[in-house]
């Protein structure tokens, strides 16, 4: 899991080989130094830049580039460095800027030889400084932590050095700017400016000013291109990282800053938008007609592999989408304000209260209302056109982890060799753009289990159903997302138990068991939910204990490593207080070790347990097996409406995916 940092936050280093990454708007010198434990550099040999760019345990770019990759051994790195500070600077004597508030902030990763992200830092509140120290690799206790520094330097270089006490601060300042103009022919220059296809900038909601209502924020012009001028940088909502959905959507996405020219605008893209490293570039967009914007293509967005620029185009629509209703709505918002305020002053004065004087004044007023709500309708109708253009270009490329049911790459289905890195759980969308449906995308594996909420709900169509109806829905949604996690799995990487203490979930269950893909038939009774609670409580508390001991493989022989999911249906009953603890630790624990949950129930029913079970809760991921707006985005505090993906009626996709999911789990047991 991703650790976003904020300046001066720290977080420990898993391992020492490691690689960080930088991506900036504009060519930057990259380099780093070695200093002790009060951060001094002794000597210049204990500084790598452009011009000496390796020594023990580092190596940097040798010229200037708009990203870059850092290789980092700490294990090879002396025993008398206790900090190594990694530095930005931007290049002097060039035609590029010269302060870095004048470009995108520059966002550094710390990543593994895999490329998965450990920590990560957008270097923001720079103004003038021409050089900053980015973060810091420091030695505390015989482990390493990395620290989110962001110190900038108005003087450059020269005043970095000296400030970490290098005697010879100008001369290697100067060595290294002279180094980098004899490379900047070759620098890498940054990424050219987006298409018209591309996703635009994230701006705040307009909403008013000093002078009167702030200019929306669509992300889209009158033609349907990204819309000119600087933006305000918006706020992501989790953060992805982690968990997609903790209470509500919110993760990283991509885009890539450009480089503005002298005295332009600045491009604040949302810097979870941003690719760690220059992806492979994006298909060209088809060529469209004057005045009309750019036909969208899918997978136009940054990442190393196609799966990863869809995944990363998904969430940019889902950024777009929140953007723009917030624009619409803050709009709204200001005409209906703007409205009140106009009618109370009619009303205040004694002689246009009553009369046709009052009615022409509050006429005048709806009316000034009517056109400011008819202009932000046409904004944000503009800008869900583009999106739905978008959706309808990118939904059937999906691959099967990101698609719906009703797909057909479902039909062409076969058992993958990895695991993707997010599945589908269903769809989201507003009620101002009910025309467009994002995908709801969460990273693999999860962090976290499920609860499908079988209480009675009212539809959005105002229809109530009972709670017979409604934990057959549940379950069958239960069904449909264990079916989606067994299909995305490789063979014998992914197991699923079942404890239905009634048997009333038979019917409902019944493609799993009759698949053969379930590790045992479903447990009834009290003393069948007992025993595989056990087991699997067992399973989490022996892997913990290999793990803390560091001895992951001295596991029993035997023991199932692979990601184990536990339906329960119909829960409170058949639990007992033992059963509910073992639930509680499994929730809690569970997820950091492979063992997951996926609930079935309706929270009132479960009332006589009290407080004890509030925890369990709110650990779990709330879902419905209707269209239910409960979802909330902390980003732009959005409620969205979620969707359960569900097989379409009469459809054999489900019988057919799990046939083969069993036959390669047959084959891969033998």
């Amino acid at each position: 899991m991703t650790a976003e940092l904020t300046r001066g936050q720290n977080h420990p280093l898993p391992r020492a080989r490691l690689e960080i990454r930088v991506s900036a708007g504009t060519p930057v010198v990259a380099g780093a130094t070695l200093g002790d434990e009060n951060g001094t550099i002794h000597g210049v040999e204990r500084v790598v830049h452009p011009g000496a760019p390796t020594l023990p345990g580092l190596e940097v770019s040798r010229q200037a580039a708009a990203d870059h990759r850092l290789a980092v051994d700490l294990d090879a790195v002396p025993d008398a460095v206790h900090r190594v500070s990694v530095l930005l600077a931007l290049p002097t004597g060039g035609r590029g800027p010269a302060r870095f508030g004048a470009v995108a902030a520059p966002f550094v990763a710390v990543t593994d030889l895999d490329g998965d992200e450990v920590a990560s830092y957008t270097i923001t509140g720079l103004e003038a400084e021409s050089a900053v120290v980015a973060l810091e690799l420091y030695r505390r206790q015989g482990a390493w932590k990395v620290r989110a520094v962001g110190q900038g330097y108005a003087g450059g270089l020269a005043e970095l050095l000296a400030d970490q006490k290098l005697s010879q601060a100008h001369q290697l300042a100067a060595a290294i700017d002279e180094a980098v103009a004899s490379g900047l022919a070759r620098s890498i220059p940054a990424p050219p400016a987006a298409a018209p296809a591309h996703r635009p900038d994230h701006g705040t909601a307009p909403g008013t000013g000093p002078g009167g209502p702030v200019p929306s924020a669509s992300p889209y012009d009158a033609q349907g291109a990204p819309a000119p001028g600087p933006q305000t940088p918006g706020a992501p909502g989790r953060p992805g990282g982690q968990q997609p959905y903790p209470g509500g959507p919110g993760e990283p996405a991509t885009g890539q800053p450009s480089a503005p020219a002298a005295g332009g605008p600045i491009d604040y893209s949302h810097p979870r938008r941003q690719s760690a490293a220059p992806p492979p570039p994006p298909p060209a967009a088809p060529p469209s007609e004057p005045g009309r914007p750019a036909r969208p293509v899918a997978g136009d967005a940054t990442g190393w592999s196609m799966e990863e620029r869809l995944y990363n185009q998904v969430w940019g629509m889902f950024e777009d989408l929140a953007r723009t209703t917030a624009a619409y709505r803050s709009a709204v918002d200001f005409a209906d304000s703007r409205m009140e305020k106009e009618l109370d002053q009619v009303l205040s004065d004694p002689r246009s209260r009553i009369g046709g004087q009052g009615d022409a004044a509050r006429d005048a007023a709806r009316a000034r209302h009517g056109e400011l709500v008819s202009q932000a309708r046409e904004v944000l109708d503009r800008d869900v056109a583009q999106l739905v253009a978008e959706a309808e270009v990118v939904e059937p490329a999906l691959p099967t982890a990101f698609a719906r049911w009703d797909n057909p790459v479902w039909h062409a289905y076969r058992v993958p060799m990895e695991i993707p890195m997010a599945l589908r759980l269903g769809d989201l969308h507003l009620p101002e753009a009910d025309r467009i449906r994002i995908p709801m995308l969460i990273r693999l594996p999860l962090e976290r289990g499920l609860w499908i909420d079988s209480g009675r709900s009212a539809s959005l169509d105002g229809s109530f159903a009972d709670s017979h109806e409604m934990r057959r829905l549940g379950l069958e949604t239960a069904v449909s997302h264990a079916a989606r996690l067994l299909a995305v799995y490789p063979a014998g990487e992914f197991t699923v138990h079942v404890i239905d203490p009634a048997g009333s979930g038979a019917q409902a269950l019944a493609p799993l068991a009759r698949s053969g893909v379930l590790a045992a038939p479903p447990a009834q009774g009290a003393a069948g939910a007992a025993d595989v609670l056990a087991r699997l409580t067992q399973r989490v508390d022996l892997v913990q204990m290999a793990l803390r001991g560091g001895a992951p493989d001295a596991l029993p022989p035997g023991l199932d490593t692979s990601q184990q999911l536990l339906i329960v249906n119909d829960f409170p009953h058949g639990f007992d207080d033992r059963a509910v603890n073992q639930l509680r630790y499994l929730a809690d624990e569970g997820p950091a070790v492979g063992v997951h949950l996926m609930m079935v129930a309706d929270r009132e029913e479960s009332a006589g347990f009290g407080p004890l079970l509030d925890p369990l809760w709110r650990s779990l991921l709330r879902l419905t097996p209707v269209a239910d707006d409960h979802l909330a985005d902390p980003w732009v505090g959005h409620a969205w409406t979620y969707e359960p993906s569900l097989v379409p009626p009469g459809s054999q996709v489900l019988q057919q995916v799990l046939a083969q999911v069993a036959a390669a789990r047959r084959s891969w047991d033998r």
